[in-house]
């Protein structure tokens, strides 16, 4: 079988590139602590060592966006892996059911209403991001979503003001599980 180049496993333990500076649980149950994250490409957990816990999630399509909205997006939105962006936060979600028992009509409706895509834009170039998508993956994930951001110390205020901008959303609002951490190399 051949790696799927989208799946990312995040390796909370011991070892890895990002120590964790803190954690928050915002709504639901927490992971356990851990001292640094390892971010595995390919899904290759082999090369993991003693792990707390292994989270993995899949890059997708963009979803709920219109064609102009995505082009407003790729003209500014930064790489991951930038030198100077030497911070990053981990946002692990999981939404109610009601949420999916919506239609994506419905869904894409709200993220409208809650100018998701407005917001984020505002704090681009600064903040660099990659959603990966846990919920339709063989293995039961314990969330749907998993959110990396990275940037760099001098766009701290920039992420925080972003964050909090989204938890105030309509879209928030079906969100029963969330999961912070802030991180850095």
């Amino acid at each position: 079988m051949r790696p799927n180049p989208r799946l990312f496993s995040f390796v909370g333990g011991d070892f890895g590139d990002w120590h964790v500076t803190g954690d928050a649980v915002i709504l639901g149950d927490p992971l356990p602590t851990v001292p640094r994250l390892s971010i595995e490409s390919n899904g290759d957990v082999g090369s993991v060592r003693k792990s707390v816990w292994t989270l993995q999630g899949v890059t997708s399509n963009t979803r709920y966006v219109t064609s102009d909205e995505k082009s407003d997006l790729a003209k500014v939105e930064p790489a991951i892996g930038r030198s100077e962006a030497t911070l990053a936060a981990m946002i692990t979600l999981r939404k109610n059911d009601a949420w999916w028992t919506l239609t994506q009509e419905q869904r894409r409706d709200i993220f409208h209403r809650s100018s998701h895509h407005d917001i984020g834009l505002k704090a681009l170039p600064a903040i660099a991001r990659r959603l990966h998508h846990c919920r339709d993956l063989v293995t039961a994930e314990p969330f749907d979503f998993i959110t990396w951001f990275e940037f760099a110390p001098e766009h701290l205020s920039v992420f925080d003001d972003l964050l909090g901008s989204l938890r105030e959303t309509e879209e928030w609002q079906y969100i029963d599980r969330e999961y912070e951490l802030r991180l850095e190399r």
